[in-house]
């Protein structure tokens, strides 16, 4: 009768079984442990190469080694039948292995790498296992079965397991010789079976004969003692290992979405960490080429902080549209049949290496045009970009548009739509699906056709402004910049922020009624922390403010920077700030009409109105 598959009381016959077999991408079966090691040892089993470094401990190979010695089970083994010509991963032995001409793998170890790489060391090397103890030291240690303890049916397997240095010495805390175990002869005397040579079918009997026929006296109590060791022998000998093999058919998004399912112990790997492996498969280092091209694009303070997938979903963008626009051209194409441009994590999966050598340099290019423009709009660094991934879409339209990406008509456009993408706040989650349609409908909208949806989609709620409490906010960063771009001043020097005051200042934002003032005079939290009552300023300036009532601070910066009540007044409307509410320490008055002054300021920059609603700049008791 057949295993019952699936929920409830719902079963399937053997030829139901044999037909959801047809549509499933793995195998469950065991294979024994030795051979196993022995397809690792002959490099018919590898790693690819996005596989991390071996980091497994000496405790952890101890305990691992215990429970084969009992047969516990030590998990299932994941593996990736190769020859799938659209997965392609540069393989590398596991570590221990060494092999003058290595073959092409027959698969690749997704998961269990720590367990084989302990147990192919520990049983099937002849070389010490490279390790760590408990304070992450690194180590050599060789591994044994204390015979007297190994038969010993009331000893754990954990006590009978002997991990020991590579010179098979202790000392003691003098650093005095105590045990020596460095010639066959003394592990022989002491009982130690080094555990390489349980699965060595020809050093295995010669040890054991060494062994019994080693002292006359003791040849019946070894003899005894090998007869029950035999068994645990056979255990090792005879273990059989779970293995779930992964189709060579398996699509590699698949194969890395199951890697990283599987990988909770990891980091999680990216899709640069992916085609970094991919790539290698041709001699082409991605890490070497995105080191350089990081390092270049670094220069500009904005881009410090861009990362390797962003710059991986410019190329996919320019790809799968430039094979969008090759299907629409063909005669007999259809629109609904054509590519899709995308830059979800398949599609970056699929890049090739000839995809991304084609391309990256448009986008490095594209990405400096991005920073040459945002400075422009007074971002002058990573930290106060409202949005890094908003880069990725931007990075590709500069890319298509090359030289006429200069053009004044066309950089205000993009300024636009990058406003409205910050403004309404569209950036933050998940955005692939945007990036997508800003691509085509930013460049169509750049020729003549309509808007795009980012700046449809730019919706902006008056209450907006008053939430806008920390710079982790998107709009937030927004608004900091805009006063600067347009001509804010600093209180004290009455100084524009451009970039090296915004660098040699420490220009940063800073309230204009200060927060003890505010709190002195029951103003609720939410509107003195606002970004309505916050201003960019430098830190003396700020220091000259402190909490005092504005009435005070501004006479007291009048007078000790030698400006004038009308110079003042200039200065603080290049802010936004009504001076007369402020020099009247009339904060709601102040509030309210500098929270119109900056949805004015924003509606300039998005290109579109913004419905007002006067009482939500006022109190709840006004």
């Amino acid at each position: 009768m057949a295993l019952p598959i699936g929920l409830g009381s719902f079963y399937l016959t053997s030829s139901q079984e044999s037909n959801v077999n047809q549509f499933t991408t793995f195998d469950s079966t065991k294979e024994s442990l030795s051979d196993l090691l022995q397809s690792i040892k002959v490099g018919k089993s590898q790693l690819p190469d996005f596989q991390r470094g071996w980091v497994w401990d000496d405790e952890h190979i101890c305990s691992l080694l215990a429970s084969i010695a009992v047969s516990y089970p030590v998990g299932t083994v994941m593996l990736l039948q190769t020859g799938n010509p659209d997965v392609q991963f540069k393989p590398r032995l596991i570590e221990g292995v060494v092999l003058d001409s290595p073959p092409q793998p027959e698969r690749l170890i997704l998961d269990g790498q720590q367990r084989l790489t302990s147990l192919f060391q520990a049983l099937f090397s002849d070389q010490p296992v490279i390790t760590r103890d408990v304070r992450g030291k690194p180590i050599k240690r060789w591994y044994y079965l204390d015979i007297k303890k190994a038969v010993d049916p009331y000893i754990d397997a954990d006590e009978y397991i002997v991990s020991l240095p590579e010179t098979r010495q202790l000392h003691n805390f003098r650093g005095e010789l105590k045990f020596d175990y460095s010639t066959p002869e003394k592990e022989r005397e002491f009982g130690l079976l080094p555990l390489p040579l349980v699965f060595d079918d020809v050093k295995l009997p010669d040890w054991q004969f060494a062994y019994l026929q080693g002292d006359p006296e003791l040849t019946s109590e070894r003899l005894q003692l090998w007869k029950k060791l035999s068994q645990v022998i056979q255990r090792f000998k005879q273990y059989q290992m779970p293995i779930i093999s992964l189709r060579k058919e398996t699509p590699k998004e698949a194969v890395c979405q199951v890697f990283e399912k599987v990988n909770t112990g990891g980091v999680s790997l990216t899709v640069f960490e992916l085609l970094t492996a991919t790539f290698a498969v041709d001699d082409f280092s991605l890490r070497d080429d995105w080191d350089k091209r990081r390092a270049q694009l670094a220069k500009h303070k904005m881009l410090q902080s861009i990362e390797s997938t962003d710059f991986l979903q410019a190329v996919s963008l320019l790809v799968t549209r430039e094979k969008r626009l090759v299907a629409l051209g063909c005669s007999n194409s259809e629109t609904e049949r054509a590519p899709a441009i995308s830059c979800k994590r398949k599609d970056v999966l699929k890049l090739t290496l000839s995809d991304y050598q084609k391309w990256a340099d448009l986008v490095t290019k594209g990405l400096e045009k991005s920073a040459r423009l945002l400075q422009s709009q007074y971002i002058f660094s990573y930290r106060d970009l409202p949005y890094r991934t908003q880069l990725t879409p931007m990075s590709a339209i500069f890319a298509v548009l090359s030289d006429r990406g200069d053009n004044d008509g066309i950089r205000a456009k993009i300024a636009r739509w990058y406003w409205c993408g910050v403004f309404g706040e569209l950036y933050g989650g998940s955005i692939e699906t945007r990036f997508a349609k800003d691509l085509p409908e930013v460049l169509a909208w750049i020729d003549g056709g309509n808007e795009p949806d980012t700046i449809n989609d730019c919706n902006v709620a008056q209450s907006r402004l008053v939430g806008l409490q920390t710079r982790n906010s998107a709009a937030y960063k927004g608004l900091y910049a805009l006063l600067m771009r347009d001509g804010g001043r600093d209180f004290r020097t009455g100084e524009q922020i451009d970039t090296q005051l915004y660098f040699d200042d420490y220009i940063d934002i800073h309230h204009i009624f200060p927060q003890q003032w505010c709190q002195q005079n029951g103003i609720e939290r939410r509107r003195y922390n606002s970004i309505i009552n916050k201003i960019p300023i430098s830190a003396k300036t700020n220091r000259m403010i402190g909490g005092k009532a504005p009435a005070i601070y501004l006479e007291r910066l009048e007078k000790g920077a030698e400006i004038s009540p009308a110079r003042m007044d200039e200065i603080l409307r290049s802010h936004c700030i009504d001076p007369d509410s402020l020099r009247a320490n009339d904060f709601n008055t102040f509030f309210a009409k500098r929270g119109q002054a900056l949805l004015l300021k924003i509606e300039q920059v998005i290109g579109k109105p913004i419905a007002r609603d006067l009482a939500g700049l006022h109190s709840e008791e006004e």
